[in-house]
């Protein structure tokens, strides 16, 4: 695996999934998969991959959808995962079989130098929306694929059309500080919240056709395991991980309770199921 080749600008998001979000990521790689598994599975459908083909996965973190991609493009095809986060790319490597039609490289798709149309298919499951300058970062992966070349990714919409997110994080803000305000353009999970934004960003890095379908979903945080479970994956990854990360014990044990309050209306047996909303959006190189 490469070494990282990273833009300044992306430094923080870089210092961030390299240091405990990615090896909370790492650690709690089956919980995730199975959670955003609804997620990469609307994606790909859209995506329609075909035997064969080439395909760059972008932000592919521990690896679900690069399994996902090499099954469909088979030993004829190939699938260049590329992220920032060591700690990721290193649980991907475990899990690939030996001879899999799959190379990691950890960089920056900012400026990372892709073979010039060397692939048919961008794609991403929640991977695009942590750029600095996210149309200088789909220029550059544009210049991957062929011409004809398909983007497809899915994003999150806005914060408020997400309570599977936010339910967790208000119900930890009863008891620790509020996160600093950002700008809703700041990288993060709902940077890609607006329509507008996100055609304006393809738009002037050249891609045309674009279209954004809206994709509203239900997301178990128990993952079939039950409350506790539910509880323990909105403190781990995310946004209420960095509202609670170096809080008091008293303060973590408050919000705690809090969560499991407010996640108590949403149980259904073993499940714990919130309202999702995403993008599925795609796009076409000239």
């Amino acid at each position: 695996m490469s070494e990282l080749v990273g833009d300044e600008r992306n430094a923080d998001q870089i210092a961030y999934w390299n240091e405990a979000a990615g090896a909370r990521w790492a650690k709690h790689q089956e919980t995730l998969d199975v959670l955003l598994a609804p997620l990469a599975e609307a994606a790909l459908a859209r995506a329609e991959v075909r035997p064969g083909e080439r395909v760059v996965d972008i932000g592919c973190g521990c690896g679900a959808t690069l399994l996902l991609l090499a099954e469909r493009v088979g030993r004829e095809g190939k699938v260049l995962g590329i992220d920032i986060s060591a700690p990721m790319l290193a649980r991907a490597a475990e899990r690939l079989a030996k001879g899999a039609p799959v190379e990691l490289v950890r960089a920056d798709a900012t400026i990372h130098r892709f073979p010039r149309a060397g692939f048919d298919l961008l794609f991403s499951r929640l991977g695009v929306m942590f750029f600095a300058e996210p149309a200088r970062a789909f220029a550059n992966l544009r210049t991957a694929l062929r011409p004809g070349g398909r983007l497809h990714f899915v994003a999150f919409r806005t914060a408020r059309e997400n309570p599977w997110m936010m339910v967790p994080l208000h119900a930890a803000y009863e008891h620790v500080p509020r996160l600093p305000p950002s700008d809703p353009d700041d990288p993060g999970p709902f940077a890609f919240g607006s329509e507008a934004r996100v055609r304006r960003i393809l738009g002037e890095a050249g891609f045309e056709e674009i279209a954004l379908a809206p994709y509203d979903l239900e997301l178990d945080l128990a993952t079939g395991k039950g409350l506790d479970a539910a509880v323990e994956a909105a403190l781990e990854v995310g946004v209420t991980n960095r509202a609670v990360a170096g809080q008091p014990p008293e303060l973590r044990r408050a919000a705690t309770a809090s969560i499991r309050a407010a996640l108590l209306p949403f149980e259904r047996g073993s499940t714990v199921p919130l309202p999702a909303a995403a993008w599925l959006v795609s796009a076409a190189s000239a």
